[in-house]
């Protein structure tokens, strides 16, 4: 239920009397329990001190509010993140695009110059291997020349919301141990903010958001997007059936450790004190939204070199002429 400010202060009070007693640890244990201890009450003085209306829950608000500007924090990193993998776009498969054909003939008159000899099978088996390595030495050095390693634009957006996940869930967790001020309030299905959601409901809503976030960009695919990907989804089964190694796309094994982490969220979830599932959700919202305005940025940027590209052939005509 809502409590007023008088009694959320008398609960705080009785809280930092109670549950931080000194005991006697391992010196990095106490300084990794001062941390947490120093950001839980931050919180819940920044809970009490916000001039939020009587009508809306303080932990939960600030629960709310806090998840949502720390995420807004760290939205320049997934930009950042998103322009190097536009850049392989425009720049990097293009050129491989072009070296393609010129890679082709001159492996192809590299073995007929050493006199390479041997079925027809044999001989595609190693052009294709040979110009396989060459288009992926020159992709790597395309990658460092437009400085848009695949594997870094990915891994570092994603791994610089770790730390604050970690350290909140964690700081709420701990807040969350009786006696708490937590107990004293309720919102949505949750009984209390220390308690685990009993419907269920809270969980399955974080599994269903993080699925959707994973799914969302096939949704906005182009056709041209989803006939190359078609085209590499063949070759890599080809490869595979003829006795080659697969080539690994970062942005599938990314997408199949997500679908992953979706049903183990509910698991977790399901389990966890109603403030970290809270917090859980509104993280997750807010990447679903993050995910959605990316994607629309990226659909209205190829709208607009859509339209470029025909002016540009058009000038370039008119000047040959």
């Amino acid at each position: 239920m809502l409590v007023c400010r008088a009694t959320s202060r008398s609960l705080l009070r009785d809280y930092r009397k109670t549950t931080f007693q000194s005991i006697q640890r391992p010196c990095f244990l106490r300084q990794r329990r001062h941390f947490i201890r120093s950001l839980g009450e931050g919180f819940l003085d920044l809970a009490i001190a916000l001039p939020l209306p009587t009508t809306c829950p303080t932990y939960s608000s600030t629960i709310i509010i806090v998840t949502v500007l720390t995420r807004f924090c760290l939205l320049p990193v997934a930009i950042w993140g998103k322009k190097r993998a536009w850049r392989i776009e425009e720049y990097v498969i293009p050129e491989l695009e072009r070296a393609k054909p010129a890679i082709y003939q001159g492996v192809l008159k590299q073995m007929k110059a050493q006199g390479i000899r041997g079925d027809k099978k044999q001989i595609q088996a190693i052009h294709g291997e040979r110009s396989t390595a060459l288009l992926t030495d020159l992709r790597k050095q395309l990658y460092k020349k437009h400085k848009c390693g695949p594997l870094t634009s990915i891994l570092v957006p994603t791994l610089s919301q770790l730390p604050v996940f970690v350290i909140s869930s964690m700081v709420l967790s701990r807040l969350s141990i009786a006696p708490t001020p937590f107990d004293s309030e309720s919102f949505l299905t949750l009984t209390t903010l220390a308690h685990p959601d009993p419907t269920m409901t809270l969980p399955i809503i974080l599994g269903m958001i993080t699925m959707a976030n994973v799914e969302s960009s096939n949704w906005v695919m182009t056709a041209a997007e989803r006939e190359r990907q078609q085209r590499l989804d063949e070759a890599n089964a080809k490869r595979i059936a003829e006795g080659g190694k697969p080539t690994i796309q970062p942005n599938k094994l990314l997408k199949s450790g997500l679908r992953l982490l979706s049903v183990g969220r509910i698991i977790f979830a399901a389990v966890m004190p109603g403030s970290v599932t809270l917090y859980w959700v509104t993280s997750a919202v807010f990447g679903l939204f993050q995910t959605w305005g990316m994607d629309w940025w990226d659909m209205r940027r190829k709208q607009r070199r859509l339209v470029k590209e025909p002016n540009g052939r058009k000038s370039a005509t008119s000047a040959r002429r």
